[in-house]
């Protein structure tokens, strides 16, 4: 083995029942190197960065840290062979602060001694270049701040290893850079990074090397700096896809959902959403930009009618009647029975979107159970309606029966944006309806959003991915702690210009 050979996995496999989410995967990561592993979704990407963090335990296989052969039963022993790994959804102590966090679980048998860890965290900050206050409280702090406090946490108990799941999933542009920055400078003093991400663009720019997975198995790795966007899609997918959103123009916008200072105070007071105002046209794609918490989610539960607005207004224009109807706490029942129709693909998909122990063709009659005239429900078009999504979105599952739960995240996503996109609406809200998704399947999704536009519909659509949401969308509305800062032309504006107004909490201080 190499000396400068951080890591190796060799034939490394796991399955779970029938289902086989990694086959004979050998791969390895050097000290001193950024490796990104790229795949579709259910490639066996986090399954095996688990495994090499001690969560889960492989079937058969060999883990060599540092040139000898290691068994990794808990994240506990890959702390010992110095392994850390840091997820995407973090696991802190809201009411404690940084260093609290950070030290947290440590076993010290001269006794804990906060002044001495708390000059150990700044020395590391200034290390590696990070920005933080080991006395702030978690509750206080921005998302970047958080996600600090987690790399510094692995740092703390001596990784020379470092994994992220989707490190810049919830971050501003500018956030993204300083990240890349510090994870450089990590390299750049023999740490080896590892680094799951489907941002393409993001693992040009940062890795030395890129080791692709496809249906659990080992593709191959190659240097970022010989390769670009369609090789390394082709090396996932097994075949040629276009990488392309092709922007229409927009043809004959008519107003079709006016919001008027929408208004809305959570229980202790604060405004989640304050003054909201923005108009959404058919034929057009209006995007939403903020920090992860900005307000997005309670804007579209409000119009949706999930959410009690405090004040405010929401005027549907109804392309049949020609009327104007107040959505205004109107329950979801009512809205559609006014003939709006808003097909609304929430943040949280099993939570409020699907039943996950029902199968598939199940959760499409969700839709229409109640135009039932008989005791007895219809599953014929339901069941065709599945079939046809399965079949258009690629679904893997082994049929239309199987409960939704058993799918992978990606998946349960295809089944939920085809079928609100199936109940044909006039204006389609879709909160995040990518995430989690591999780049082919993403490019599916956008495809279907356009071809939406193009029928008159009036599209929201809720994303992360600045670059996306500058490709896709016509308009683009930014928000920053409920509030609107800005709203930009899609075909003219920068990542740059929609971070800044991210950052901010009103349209003035955006201004200048």
């Amino acid at each position: 083995m190499e000396q400068n050979v951080a890591l190796e996995l060799r034939n490394v496999t796991k399955t779970f029942g029938s289902v086989v989410a990694n086959k004979n995967v050998s791969l390895q990561v050097h000290k001193g190197e950024i490796l990104s592993i790229l795949g579709e979704n259910g490639s066996g990407k986090t399954t095996l960065m688990n495994m090499v963090s001690g969560i889960y335990f492989p079937d058969s296989g060999q883990i060599f840290a540092d040139g000898e052969e290691v068994v990794i039963a808990s994240p506990k022993d890959a702390f010992n062979y110095k392994i850390g790994m840091i997820h995407q959804h973090f696991k802190l102590v809201d009411v404690f602060s940084a260093a609290e966090n950070i030290v947290l679980g440590l076993e010290d048998e001269k006794g804990f001694n906060m002044p001495k860890y708390i000059e150990k965290i700044k020395e590391i900050t200034e290390q590696y270049g990070f920005e933080l206050d080991p006395h702030k409280k978690i509750y206080e702090m921005s998302v970047s701040e958080k996600q600090t406090v987690e790399i510094i946490k692995v740092l703390f108990r001596g990784a020379d290893i470092l994994i992220l799941d989707e490190p810049t999933a919830v971050l501003t542009p500018q956030e993204t850079v300083k990240l890349f920055a510090v994870l450089r400078n990590m390299r750049d003093s023999g740490k080896a990074i590892i680094i799951i991400t489907h941002k393409l663009h993001e693992v040009l720019s940062l890795s030395d090397n890129v080791a692709v997975l496809r249906k659990g198995e080992y593709i191959g790795t190659v240097k970022t700096a010989e390769t670009n966007e369609t090789e390394l899609t082709e090396m996932m997918v097994g075949k040629k896809i276009s990488l392309n959103i092709e922007r229409s123009e927009v043809v004959n916008p008519a107003d079709r959902l006016i919001a008027e200072g929408l208004t809305i105070e959570n229980h202790d007071g604060i405004k989640v959403l304050d003054d909201v105002s923005f108009t959404a046209r058919s034929g057009e794609i209006l995007g939403i930009a903020g920090i992860a918490g900005s307000g997005q989610r309670e804007l579209l539960e409000a119009i949706a009618g999930l959410q009690h607005l405090d004040s405010g207004s929401i005027i549907y224009h109804n392309p049949k009647t020609g009327e104007e109807e107040n959505l205004r706490d109107k329950t979801p029942m009512e809205i559609r029975s006014m003939g709006v129709r808003l097909a609304f693909v929430p943040e949280d998909r099993l939570g409020m979107g699907l039943v996950g122990n029902m199968d598939i063709v199940d959760n499409m009659m969700l839709r229409s159970y109640k135009k039932g005239n008989s005791m007895f429900l219809q599953r014929k078009a339901p069941k065709s309606l599945a079939e046809e999504i399965i079949e258009k979105l690629e679904v893997v599952t082994p049929s239309s029966a199987t409960p939704v739960r058993r799918l992978s995240g990606g998946n349960v996503q295809k089944v939920l944006v085809g079928r609100e996109i199936a109940s044909a609406p006039t204006v389609l809200m879709a909160a995040y309806p990518v995430r989690g998704l591999d780049i082919n399947s993403s490019y599916t999704i956008y495809n279907l959003l356009n071809e939406q536009k193009k029928n008159g519909v009036a599209v929201i659509f809720v994303g992360e991915d600045l670059d996306v949401l500058i490709e896709l969308c016509d308009r683009i509305m930014v928000i920053g702690s409920g509030k609107v800062t800005g709203v930009v032309d899609g075909r003219h504006t920068t990542k740059e210009e929609i971070g800044i107004l991210m950052t901010k909490t009103d349209k003035e201080e955006a201004e200048s």
